[in-house]
This record gives C-alpha cells, sequence and structure tokens, in this order.
C-alpha cells in the first residue's frame, strides 16, 4: 500500500460515537465514545459541563477505554461543539439513538 493510500485511510475509520441512554423516567445519559488519546478528556467534560450547563464524568469502560459521560440528551449539542473546536469531521460522527 503506498503512502498516499495510507493517508487516505487514515481518520474514516475512527469514528466517534455518540449514544443516548434511557435512565429512570425522563432522565437520560448521554455517552461520547472514541476521542483520540491526544484530547485530555477531563479537560473536555470541563468545557462540557460549561457550556451545556450539565454534570459529567469520565469512565473506564472494560471494552471502549475512556467514555463521557453527560447528563441529559448533549448530542446535538457535542456534534456542535467538537465540529466548531475542529477535533472531528461530521463524517467521523456516528449519533445514536431514538
Amino acid at each position: 500500500m503506498s503512502t498516499i493510500q495510507n493517508l487516505q485511510s487514515f481518520g474514516t475509520e475512527d469514528y466517534i460515537h455518540i449514544r443516548i441512554q434511557q435512565r429512570n423516567g425522563r432522565k437520560t445519559l448521554t455517552t461520547v465514545q472514541g476521542i483520540a488519546d491526544d484530547y485530555d478528556k477531563k479537560k473536555l467534560v470541563k468545557a462540557f459541563k460549561k457550556k451545556f450547563a450539565c454534570n459529567g464524568t469520565v469512565i473506564e469502560h472494560p471494552e471502549y477505554g475512556e467514555v463521557i459521560q453527560l447528563q441529559g440528551d448533549q448530542r446535538k449539542n457535542i456534534c456542535q461543539f467538537l465540529l466548531e473546536v475542529g477535533i472531528v469531521k461530521e463524517e467521523q460522527l456516528k449519533v445514536h439513538g431514538f
């Protein structure tokens, strides 16, 4: 495989998955997985909490590694934030749920 083909395939498989989970009643939980290790997830959570006025944390998942959890349905907010900051391209985002 040439270097150019290798560069074209780079980044297309690295999806960021944004999911929503139903808790009890009307309460929901938004999870974000797949953010590269280059970024400090704790600082991202701090920015998310301040911008979206919600609580959040970074948990260690045995299968998926570090996963960001936020209270409430923050799927659209997270997508906009990650695109504005330039962490991901639109084709790398996968939004799941409802």
